[in-house]
């Protein structure tokens, strides 16, 4: 089965086609593409949704082309689409829907929608190693959503924990701009914590201490603005410290409450996925505490913790691929909730 994604949730127009073999569940990517819209929205300090919208129409069409060519097929070989549905910005997620259904109407070609989250749930799915045997946890970290989840098989996602406030990959954007770092934030504040002292300043860790599996980051990117505010005039070497205390204080809470998670869930296999989930601080974190507590750790590809249209294809083929009822009529879905029946 050979699916073609599309994935413009945010500001990254991505596109992909997926060969997979049903039964086994096995595939792999025949050629993808990701066009970032990062050095567009950077002077802005953030996403721009209208300017995000208006890359996404104008890169679209021509990646579908370019992909298709690489991987050496026709609209008459592709036998689904899988486009992402939401979670996202409205207008960006219309223009890959929109597309997806016009050439879908076209070409006589199913179209499914996929769960933006579900996508970087399933996206370790496509290293050599695959997936773990159900059910496992998962840490889910990418933009404005930081949550665990329990997944007893593809579909069946139980919500354990969440941020009530700004996600980690937000306190990463806010506190960078403290800093004076460009966007986005996560990846300059792990490039400058490289050489600092993580034990410099003392930064709080939020609700790791609660008896439950939430998150809160508000208050470390408010501690960070204080502890900026009464330094003074920060060094090179200053900004590096603070950089490496806020890298370490968030690494922290989302390694040991993923860690809690999969024990009182009972689970021995705990998969990270999304943006955050290449942070090398994290990684080293998860590898020292995990192995401890007899965990074993699944991640994605470099390449596949960022958006891309490679997650969304494997989604769509997961669900293609079990007996769950595949959406005909559907909407795109600027807030959906992973837990919620699709």
């Amino acid at each position: 089965m050979r699916i073609l994604g599309i994935e413009t949730s945010c500001d990254e127009t991505a596109v992909a086609i997926f060969d997979g073999e049903q039964g086994s569940g096995k595939g792999s990517v025949l050629a993808e593409q990701i066009a970032s819209q990062i050095e567009t929205h950077a002077r802005f300090g953030g996403v721009v949704p209208e300017v995000a919208s208006r890359e996404h129409l104008s890169a679209l069409p021509l990646m579908v082309e370019e992909v298709m060519a690489e991987a050496k097929c026709g609209w008459a070989d592709v036998d689904c689409i899988a486009v992402t549905a939401g979670p996202g910005l409205m207008g960006a997620l219309l223009v890959g829907a929109s597309y997806a259904r016009a050439v879908g109407v076209v070409n006589n070609i199913p179209v499914i929608p996929v769960h933006h989250m579900e996508g970087h749930l399933l996206a370790p799915g496509l290293s050599e190693n695959g997936l773990p045997g159900f059910p496992f946890m998962t840490l889910l970290v990418s933009g404005g959503h930081t949550m665990l989840v329990r997944v007893d098989s593809i579909g069946e996602y139980r919500i354990v924990g969440q941020t009530i406030d700004d996600a980690a990959g937000e306190c990463f954007d806010k506190s960078a701009r403290l800093l004076g770092l460009p966007y986005p934030g996560g990846p300059e504040i792990s490039k400058l914590a490289e050489n600092g002292d993580s034990k410099r300043f003392k930064l709080p860790r939020p609700m790791l201490n609660r008896d439950n599996l939430n998150f809160s980051f508000s208050g470390l990117k408010t501690a960070v603005m204080y502890a900026v505010k009464n330094h003074g005039v920060l060094s090179d070497q200053d900004r590096a410290d603070m950089a490496a205390s806020l890298e370490s204080a968030i690494c922290e809470v989302l390694v040991k409450k993923s860690v809690r998670a999969s024990k009182q869930e009972g689970v021995k296999s705990l998969v990270i996925a999304g943006g955050v989930a290449a942070n090398r601080c994290l990684r080293s974190m998860l590898a020292e505490q995990s192995e401890s507590q007899g965990i074993e750790v699944y991640l994605p590809q470099a390449k596949y913790c960022t958006d891309n249209a490679a997650m969304i294809c494997y989604a769509g083929f997961l669900n293609q691929n079990t007996s769950k009822a595949v959406l005909t009529e559907w909407d795109v879905q600027p807030r959906w909730s992973l837990s919620a029946e699709n």
